[in-house]
């Protein structure tokens, strides 16, 4: 190795030792600005030596520095006011920073500025992630637990092979789309217990499209029917989570097939459409009295995984059927029948068939976005039949206007 890439090297571990010392600087009495970029070349050196004398040079580097911590809170309950302060944050930080060190010399330089940034912002997030945890009650960590239950320890045990007819029914593949879906979903419902009944009517319709867009058009139009008045609130968070279920869809896409490219820009142009007429709904009723968002289910309920497991494995079992049967013409019609109830699963098996090169792109997207089109005439038909005229006045428009730009765009894109 020459010297300027050992240089850069320790330029880099100073670098991060600087940028984490300058946040605890503010917010720790025995270590700062200073102590943090000398730890972390601290522990490049002793990366350096382990290279001519072992490894053990690393481990007694670590060891002296935890004895530098326990003399330096001794000191400091000595001469301050009889404690050092709560927690160990600050000693947790210095221990990862003489760990940085050391890696930034033997490892790739990218994982240590990714790691030394991730601390950073961890140190400085301190009150926000404080307010989290205080937000979050017991069924929102049992919440979270059960999806480290689908994710972490359901997952990995499940064979990672093709079963049944056409070979396309993976355990773990299937579960694999459970995780995806349960995550994305999980997320926006944390960010309705934090917000949750306080949330303005535009905030409602995006969680409302992060948890189901479905599951809110049922919801919101129940609550139209009931409250006429509010019918234009019910319809200005429908129309909202109807946009963001496109922009959801590309999420998927990328996340599963990151190569089919084809499908980004219809479901974009889809999503900017369909967010128009939301927004100008939402400036019609923004004065309207203060919006409170109806309780939202849990996603990590062990009987939604479970359901769309089910779903996803009969939707890919009847794509491949009228794909092997029929041609593309049985794929459009599985599409618009599973669209009424659901398109995430027709989204992920259309994204899974490309990527593995079982069904072409034009044709892919085409599919999606048939799925997402029958979907919208159902939510359409659900909320005149729930919401009424009231709803349905304001509403069928904003859903009108998706319809119409995306059937110009499978007939002319």
């Amino acid at each position: 190795m020459g010297d300027g890439a050992l240089f850069q090297q320790l330029g880099i571990s100073v670098g991060l030792g600087l940028l984490v010392g300058l946040e605890r600087q503010r917010s720790s009495r025995i270590a700062g600005f200073r102590t943090f970029p000398l730890l972390s070349l601290f522990g490049s050196l002793c990366g350096l030596l382990a290279r001519a004398f072992g490894g053990w040079i690393v481990l007694g580097g670590l060891f002296a520095v935890v004895v530098a911590m326990v003399l330096g809170n001794l000191i400091e309950v000595r001469n301050g006011d009889g404690h050092a302060g709560p927690g160990i944050t600050t000693e947790a930080a210095m221990l990862t920073m003489y760990g940085l060190g050391a890696w930034v010399v033997v490892g790739s330089p990218l994982v240590a500025i990714v790691v030394g940034g991730t601390v950073a912002v961890l140190l400085q997030a301190k009150a926000p992630l404080h307010r989290l945890a205080g937000a979050l009650g017991e069924g929102d960590l049992t919440a979270i637990m059960r999806f480290v239950l689908v994710a972490f320890i359901i997952l990995p045990v499940l064979p990672n092979r093709a079963y049944g007819p056409f070979q396309v029914l993976n355990p773990h593949v299937i579960w694999l789309m459970v995780v995806l879906i349960v995550g994305v979903s999980l997320a926006g419902y944390i960010a309705y217990r934090l917000f949750g009944r306080d949330a303005g009517m535009l905030l409602a319709g995006m969680l409302g499209g992060l948890i189901s867009s479905t599951a809110t058009t049922l919801s919101y139009a129940r609550r139209a029917g009931a409250r006429p008045p509010e019918a234009p609130l019910s319809a200005v968070v429908i129309a909202t989570a109807s946009a963001v279920l496109w922009f959801r869809l590309v999420v998927l896409v990328v996340v599963v097939a990151a190569g089919f490219r084809e499908a980004y820009a219809p479901l974009l142009i889809q999503g900017g459409v369909a967010a128009v007429p939301a927004f100008v709904l939402w400036l019609r009723t923004r004065r309207m009295s203060t919006h409170e968002m109806p309780a939202q289910e849990n996603p990590t309920e062990l009987r939604m995984p479970l359901v769309f497991a089910t779903l996803f494995a009969g939707i890919s079992l009847a794509v491949a059927a009228a794909k092997h049967y029929l041609g593309n013409r049985g794929v459009y019609a599985v599409a618009a029948i599973s669209g009424l109830t659901d398109v995430d699963a027709i989204t992920l098996s259309m994204a899974r068939l490309v990527r593995e090169g079982r069904i072409e792109a034009s044709t892919a997207w085409r599919v999606i976005v048939v799925a997402v089109l029958t979907n919208l005439v159902f939510k359409a038909v659900l909320s005149g039949v729930l919401g009424r005229r009231a709803l349905l006045r304001p509403l069928l428009w904003a859903l009108g206007l998706s319809l119409v730009v995306g059937g110009l765009v499978l007939w002319l894109w």
